[in-house]
């Protein structure tokens, strides 16, 4: 019996807007925009690009204006770009999940302003919640009618294409997203102790809280 590839497919993707250059820590070359798939076979430059993309993300400084209390901005580099991402409550990272469908061609795209932190908003589709919206410009949207899940890939538009797939399949698919991000998270635990070895246990906490994911343990050894 031949293999078959699956129809559709749903990954974790992050959005990458990469400068012109960056050297705390080595990071995987590319197109400057870009959606980078986020689970346990990426390299470790590309964890070092999703790790870069996550902390400018909640590059912000703190405002006691607006009751923001958290410490100042430290001077170091290294210790500036991951002060938001070690000190934020809500943190944030742009992306979500991109569902593509190999038999039409179609794929469902995050919007902008759309975080990957709220991924398991998806669940809401499944459980009959209504339509939920995943960001604008475009304005995905999902919905569960009857037994089937319809992805709208943007609804502003009346010729939308649209993705349809089962409910149980759906869930599937979710399952695996959560196993891809599970397996990054590990990957990333390595990475940390590698590349920030005195950021490690904070760096791997934050990153499973945007994920939405129990902490790892961070690896002591190789």
């Amino acid at each position: 019996m031949l293999d078959t590839l699956p129809v559709i497919v749903m990954q974790p993707v992050l959005e990458i807007n990469a400068p012109d250059s960056f050297a705390l820590w080595p990071v995987a070359e590319g197109e400057p925009f870009r959606y980078l798939a986020l689970s346990g076979e990426l390299s470790y430059a590309e964890v070092g690009t999703a790790v870069m993309r996550i902390a400018q993300c909640n590059d912000i400084d703190p405002d006691p204006n607006a009751g923001d209390d958290r410490p100042p901005r430290p001077a170091d580099p290294l210790g500036s770009l991951l002060h938001g991402l070690l000190t934020f409550d809500g943190l944030f990272a742009a992306g979500g999940l991109r569902v593509a469908d190999s038999c039409t061609g179609i794929t469902f795209l995050p919007g902008c302003c759309n975080g990957l932190e709220d991924w398991r908003e998806w669940c809401t589709v499944v459980d009959g919640s209504g339509p939920v919206s995943f960001g604008h410009d475009p304005d995905p949207v999902a919905e569960l009618l009857g037994d089937t899940v319809r992805l709208v890939v943007d609804v502003e538009q009346s010729d939308s294409p649209v993705i349809e797939l089962p409910a149980m399949e759906l869930r599937d698919l979710l399952d695996g997203v959560e196993r891809d991000l599970a397996d990054f998270l590990a990957l990333a635990a390595d990475w940390a102790r590698r590349h920030l070895p005195n950021h490690a246990v904070s760096v791997t906490a934050a990153l499973a809280r945007v994920l939405a994911l129990p902490t790892p343990a961070v690896p002591s050894g190789r």
